[in-house]
């Protein structure tokens, strides 16, 4: 699989010098597994340190359980669920970092050694796609080892050295062979993707102007949709794009806000051209704040139409943290109101439609808000009422068509000697030059009557072979899509 390169010219003459990157976020107050099952922290022991805690996510209601260890947890240690059940935890110890399984055994914690790294640093990544595997970055001085932490066949292994500083993290893939790294070198930070299938090779994905920090902050596998954050506009922003496309990234109005900046002023678009900027619901209050909303959690399921993915954001407003839920194609940010005691930036959105947010209060220590959130279809357009250009109609091409709706009508029979549907006795053919019009009773094809005039016509004149019959309107599937003589194309001018 080849990861596209989004790139783009973005100009803004009047942006400031370059801002300096902002530093990668710290870790989520709860990792949730990949496939939602479980979910780990690290609280406060009243005895002082630390102590693991697992969450099971997946049944009736959810569930905590205490996982403390021989000896309280060291501040700087990390825990990744599995999703077997198993909580991954590393210890820093002296001069290296112990790996271990947690697991509740009865009254007590079951704990299995998993290894260890000898390295100064050592941060473990977001949980794999597959649930059982676990990776970790080692930076070093001028370079970034990735590890294979759990999963491997002897124990944690290294699978390759990454030149410069990597930090971030997201899984490209549904099979965990694709990891995208934020990479900083020489002072510039781009995003590139590492195949864990050809040994740790390396190849570049965002790479938006040559002198920009870029940054991907989510990836959904399902739809390939890219959450991404750049300074390439002249200050930092939040855009997205999609993974394998040719369009370049795009900066979104509703998402407008800057890393701990205020919000652009009103009047300038997304572009930096100039132009409205429409908000939607809240994101004026949002902007106004100047927050710099953080994405968490996308809508999984929706293949093949990222536009219509919904996004959740954390938002930090004065009155605490909010919910942003976003949609390329709506150009708005919702804000909805979090549970007390939301675990701010963290959740998961169900494949049927349910945004989920874990909270914990003194009342309640273990809970989820569950927001039906469910799929929205494609935006379509207004309906439109077609104008066309007409010219008068021959009068012998309306007796004819009058003729046929009279047989097709229900208890109308045809005259003696006469086939079903056959224009009247004596009655001309078209004008020379114009084409015949339809035969049959049948009616124009699937959606003939959708692109025809609301008109209906009757016979004029008496015809010279026959008595004439009471007028009966013209059913609109027997009127032409587009009138004899014209070039059949239709004219759209707006709403009618």
């Amino acid at each position: 699989m080849t990861a596209c390169v989004l790139e783009t010219a973005v100009e803004d003459d009047t942006a400031p010098a370059r801002p300096p990157a902002p530093a990668p976020a710290e870790g989520p107050a709860l990792t949730i597994a990949a496939d939602g099952s479980y979910a780990a922290r690290l609280l406060p022991d009243p005895d002082g340190g630390l102590f693991a805690e697992r969450w099971t996510l997946d049944g009736p209601e959810p569930y905590a359980v205490r996982l403390p260890g021989v000896r309280p947890e060291e501040p700087g240690s990390e825990v990744l669920p599995l999703a077997d059940g198993r909580v991954l935890i590393r210890r820093r110890l002296e001069g290296r970092h112990a790996l271990a399984l947690l697991y509740p055994a009865g009254p007590v914690t079951g704990e299995q050694p998993a290894g260890s790294v000898g390295r100064e640093r050592l941060r473990l990544l977001p949980p794999a796609p597959d649930g059982v595997t676990a990776y970790a970055l080692a930076p070093g001085e001028r370079s970034t080892e990735l590890w294979r932490v759990h999963g491997g066949p002897a124990g944690p292994e290294r699978v390759t050295e990454i030149p410069g500083q990597c930090s971030g993290g997201a899984w490209l893939d549904r099979d965990g062979h694709l990891l995208a790294l934020d990479r900083t070198v020489d002072g510039r930070t781009k995003t590139i993707t590492v195949h864990l299938r050809r040994g740790g090779e390396t190849s570049p994905l965002l790479r938006i102007t040559e002198d920009s920090d870029d940054r991907l902050l989510l990836a959904d596998p399902d739809s390939g949709l890219l959450l991404l954050r750049s300074n390439a506009p002249g200050r930092d922003r939040l855009g997205w794009g999609v993974l394998g496309s040719a369009r370049p990234a795009r900066f979104p109005g509703a998402l407008l806000y800057g890393a701990g900046g205020p919000a652009r002023p009103p009047g300038t678009s997304a572009d930096g051209t100039g132009g409205a900027c429409r908000a939607g619901s809240g994101g004026g209050a949002a902007a106004a704040a100047g927050t710099a909303p953080v994405p968490f959690a996308v809508q999984p399921g929706q293949t093949l139409v990222p536009e219509h993915c919904g996004v959740a954001l954390r938002v930090d407003g004065p009155d605490g943290p909010r919910v942003g839920v976003w949609r390329p194609s709506e150009d708005r940010l919702r804000l909805l109101t979090a549970p007390r005691g939301w675990l701010a930036g963290t959740g998961l959105w169900t494949a049927e439609g349910e945004l989920r947010l874990p909270y914990a209060t003194a009342d309640v220590p273990c809970g989820l808000g569950r927001m039906p959130l469910p799929a929205t279809a494609p935006l379509l357009r207004p309906a439109r009422v077609p104008r066309m250009a007409f010219r008068m109609i021959s009068r012998r091409d309306l007796r004819a068509a009058a003729a046929r709706a009279s047989d097709t009508l229900p208890g109308a029979g045809a005259p003696p000697g006469t086939s079903p549907g056959a224009p009247p006795a004596g009655a001309a053919g078209p004008p020379p030059g114009e084409p015949a019009p339809p035969a049959g009773g049948g009616g124009g094809g699937p959606g003939a009557g959708d692109r025809s005039a609301s008109l209906s016509s009757q016979p004029v004149g008496p015809s010279p072979s026959r008595t004439p019959s009471v007028p009966r309107p013209v059913p609109l599937r027997e009127m032409p899509a587009a009138c004899p003589g014209t070039s059949g194309r239709v004219h759209d001018r707006g709403p009618g």
